[in-house]
């Protein structure tokens, strides 16, 4: 019997969906603390941050510490989670996973805290490395400029599927959005730090991949 694939694209969360980083978040939470004074979260309280805005991590994760003071915490927390990230594990089962939803021949997407993206195929891909290099510049990035993280994964789905059928590669409807949506504790930014950098990881049919930085 055919299973039937009901989805074209799957995108993913990364901390806590991927990677099992809680406890290293945790970890840096409280190491930021403690290097600027404050009160040291319990794991309880370090942990029920992720996932919120930086504002109300900290609200909740340091109450009495002043807002003035967040770029100071957030910078040292920054050091402890770059310093650290090598320790991340997948959540056992996500490769097979990954795998399986591969073999059945989904679109599969990692959704980042930055503009972040690599676009990658099989040796045996149908499309040269000039169509895919269209696919980027004209599907893809230009959504990420304007910081529509969805619209930039559905037209990638969409310039592959023109690509393959022999159709022109064109630009998807853009919606502006947010700079980083919901800036989870886990985001770490790449670029100049300021969020206008777009890190790009191309890789088609080559293992080895070097992030380099378009300017918005």
């Amino acid at each position: 019997m055919t299973s039937i694939r009901n989805f074209d694209l799957v995108v993913f969360d990364w901390d806590g969906t991927l990677f099992d980083s809680t406890m290293l978040i945790v970890r840096c939470i409280q190491s930021a603390c403690r290097d600027i004074g404050v009160t040291v979260p319990s794991d309880f309280d370090a942990a029920y941050v992720i996932g919120l805005g930086l504002h109300d991590a900290l609200q909740h994760a340091v109450p009495g510490l002043p807002p003035e003071r967040y770029p100071e915490l957030g910078a040292r927390y920054r050091q402890h989670y770059i310093a650290s990230q090598h320790e991340l594990v997948l959540f056992p089962g996500t490769l097979a996973m990954l795998q399986a939803l591969k073999t059945r021949d989904h679109l599969l997407a990692v959704a980042t805290g930055d503009r972040q993206y690599q676009l990658s195929v099989a040796p045996d891909f149908a499309l040269t490395d000039a169509q895919l290099r269209q696919i980027e510049s004209v599907a893809i990035e230009p959504a990420l400029r304007q910081n529509d993280w969805a619209g930039a994964a559905i037209s990638a789905a969409e310039g592959i599927s023109a690509a393959l059928q022999g159709d022109p590669i064109a630009a998807g409807e853009i919606i502006p959005g947010d700079e980083s949506p919901g800036g989870g504790a886990g985001a770490a930014r790449t670029g100049d730090g300021e969020g206008d950098g777009l890190a790009h990881r191309h890789a088609p049919r080559r293992i080895h991949a070097h992030p380099h930085v378009l300017e918005a």
